[in-house]
């Protein structure tokens, strides 16, 4: 919603949330100007308004004072564990916390550049803050996805590991650093381990949308299809706006031949998917995640297209060539799917696995080739 005119009604209505909270923010050197109000979406009535002139440094302080007062607004009960939940801080560091925001920001593009650029900060973070244990966990959720899908050496499976095992010493609480251990073990095939460590995480953190996420695609890469579409949809629900775990959902009900529930959650990610690229028209992933979907869907010319859109923004991009694979073999264009799957298979050895469960590949399982390019 940003640099959009909307209310703080309309955004209820548009989310289906009771309340909303909206503010600003000022900076002035070291000086910050924070205001936030707290309104009930139907009426538009303000429940809670506070103003806060403070130093950078207390930006902490800051958010800490205004979760509390938005619970006493709303008369809500904080359990112990929320308490400590609100009063833990992971730094102390206003520029360190920075650095790890812009991680996150590069990270969640799901690009060899925006993993490099991720882990460059999260690395930065630490320098700063050594103690900084959501950082760590950074690092290793970077190293992991750059073993998984362009460079599957030891060195960064090895420091995936190191970094998670650092992220726990430092906070053995943190239901991050569990998920970033649980996906290191995933990858060296350590599945109980990798079992115990994400459903640590969830017991710590229920509403953790990652730990939810990346154990489903776990259990996706061990063919547990059930499991993984329990786990997605739990994904789903943490996070309705967001249409990965929705897209990859509707995948694995294909798989499990659930062909009702699959065409009702790819209209769910339709929607989100299109909502989405009106936002962010070059973003690569939802171009070719709603490109596979609209092949399923029998809307060829639109496939075709948000594939070649998707290309066109890195035509050497692994995820890419993998994914414009997917739309071209559920398209029946099966040469130039050879095409794309053989470059991205390439570069690592994360799309050999995946390949071998994708139901958006069948057209191409009777083929020599395939069992060729597994192999």
């Amino acid at each position: 919603y940003r640099d959009k005119p909307v209310t703080g009604p309309q955004v209820g209505r548009e989310l289906n949330a009771a309340c909303v909270l909206s503010g600003s923010l000022r900076r002035a050197g070291n000086r910050l100007r924070i205001t936030a109000q707290l309104v009930q979406a139907q009426s538009g009535h303000s429940i809670w308004a506070e103003r806060y002139d403070r130093e950078l440094k207390d930006v902490f302080e800051v958010q800490d004072e205004i979760a509390r007062s938005i619970s006493q607004a709303l008369r809500i009960q904080l359990s112990p564990q929320e308490e400590k939940a609100i009063a833990r801080k992971q730094t102390d560091n206003p520029q360190a916390y920075d650095y790890y925001l812009r991680g996150r920001q590069f990270f969640h593009q799901f690009r060899r550049k925006g993993f490099d650029f991720a882990r460059q900060m999260f690395a930065r973070a630490i320098v700063i803050d050594s103690n900084y244990a959501r950082a760590y966990a950074g690092v290793a959720y970077c190293c992991s996805f750059l073993y998984m899908y362009w460079d599957s050496s030891e060195d960064n499976l090895n420091e995936a590991e190191a970094a998670s095992r650092k992220a726990l010493e430092l906070d053995p609480e943190l239901a991050e650093a569990h998920t970033a251990g649980g996906l290191a073990f995933a990858l060296k095939k350590n599945f109980v381990d990798a079992q115990r460590e994400f459903e640590t995480a969830i017991r710590l953190d229920a509403k953790l949308y990652e730990a939810y996420y990346f154990y489903a695609r776990t259990a996706f890469q061990r063919g547990e299809l059930a499991k993984a579409a329990e786990l997605y949809e739990k994904a789903a629900q943490i996070n309705p706006d967001d249409y990965q775990a929705e897209s990859l959902l509707s995948s694995v009900y294909h798989g499990l031949g659930r062909e009702p529930e699959a065409k009702a959650s790819e209209r769910r990610c339709m929607q989100l998917i299109e909502r989405h690229t009106e936002i962010h028209p070059d973003d690569p992933r939802a171009l070719y995640f709603g490109g596979c979907i609209l092949a399923r869907m029998g809307d060829t010319a639109r496939s075709s297209d948000w594939a070649r859109r998707a290309l066109a923004i890195d035509p050497d991009e692994p995820s890419i060539l993998y994914n414009v694979a997917c739309i071209y073999a559920l398209l029946g264009r099966s040469e130039e799917a050879f095409g794309c799957l053989q470059k991205a298979i390439a570069d690592g050895i994360f799309y050999k696995n995946w390949a071998a469960k994708d139901s958006d590949l069948d057209s191409l399982r009777s083929d020599p080739r395939f069992q060729a390019l597994l192999s």
